[in-house]
């Protein structure tokens, strides 16, 4: 590839237009005979990608819709859409609404559009409202986050609204303003909601969705991460913590074994969720596990389990102490 031609691309996940090649020096026919080929591939009229930068997107759920993102942006022409909703949740890198469908969601202050592709809601776009992630355009987080919650199943919309908090995407003080600044939209109230259920503390998908599911079931809600202090040491960090009971809430993820963090073996993790366990059970402290499927169909059991802790206080004398963190700890490799 011309090595002008290479730079635009290259500032595009590899995505360039037929302008910009032609401007390169390649001819119509130069064209047509690289995409015959299979070099490059055609994703739009128009707009293109090299078959090999196409594959280095593939399988890498932001980057290849940011590729499509793009490719729809660069055939509109026009400076003022960005991406939205769905897609820009996919973007900044949430966890997603199931089923989700791989339109490319945009958003332009004066024009509304569906296509079989794309689709354009027509909506105010003030410049605190509007980012970039990579090449791609996008609403500011916040506004992403109201936008998918006015559209998305409320247990989906908390999820991304925990993992957005959690990664410091946004802060209560901004989906407030964006909640304020959607009143009268629809779906406004359902996203109020959303927000309300929310809570930064929550490290996976997972513990959001046991919180909402212990609160559905009528109970009061655990309080999130908080550490669990005797002797002077830290004894554990517990992803639920019910003070007058002294009930520990621990979710178990799969991933948590099957790929572990911070270089550890599978083994090892199993052998210290053993050894925190025991030094908890040995604080009177109870611990309740939660796995994945628990919170499906597997929760009457286990809400029964739960209630039957709850309805016993905990030791009168405690050999422990409680603090209650602020925030959650994002998991890195």
């Amino acid at each position: 590839m011309h090595p002008t031609l290479r730079h635009r691309a290259s500032q595009r996940h590899g995505v360039f237009t037929s302008a910009e090649a032609l401007a390169a020096g390649y001819s119509h026919g130069e064209v047509r005979h690289l995409c015959t080929s299979g070099r490059w591939v055609r994703l739009r009229r128009g707009v293109f990608i090299t078959a090999d930068d196409l594959s280095r997107v593939e399988g890498r759920v932001a980057a290849r819709h940011a590729v499509d993102c793009l490719a729809v942006l660069l055939t509109l022409g026009r400076p003022a859409t960005v991406a939205s909703h769905s897609s820009a949740a996919r973007l900044w890198g949430w966890p997603l609404a199931r089923d989700l469908s791989p339109l490319v969601r945009l958003t332009d202050p004066d024009q509304w559009r569906r296509r079989d592709d794309h689709a354009i809601a027509c909506a105010p776009l003030p410049a605190t409202h509007v980012g970039t992630r990579g090449p791609v355009p996008v609403t500011a987080a916040a506004r992403t986050l109201v936008d998918c919650a006015r559209e998305w199943h409320l247990v989906d919309a908390v999820v991304a609204l925990d993992a957005a908090l959690l990664r410091g995407h946004t802060s209560p003080d901004e989906l407030a303003q964006a909640l304020a600044s959607a009143r009268g939209w629809r779906g406004a109230a359902r996203a109020a909601r959303a927000v309300a259920l929310a809570d930064g503390r929550a490290e996976s998908p997972l513990e959001t969705r046991g919180r909402l599911r212990v609160i559905g079931a009528g109970l009061a809600s655990f309080e999130p991460q908080v550490e669990i202090w005797a002797g002077g040491r830290l004894v554990a960090v517990v992803d639920g913590w019910y003070d007058d009971a002294a009930v520990a809430v621990e979710f178990d993820g799969r991933e948590k074994y099957t790929d572990p963090w911070r270089d550890r073996s599978p083994g090892q993790v199993l052998w210290e969720e053993k050894r925190r366990e025991d030094a908890l059970r040995g604080l009177e402290v109870r611990v309740l596990r939660i796995a994945d499927a628990d919170v499906t169909r597997g929760w009457p059991p286990v809400e029964q389990r739960l209630r039957d802790l709850l309805s016993r206080p905990g030791p009168t004398v405690r050999r422990f102490t409680v603090v209650r963190r602020q925030a959650g700890v994002l998991r890195t490799r």
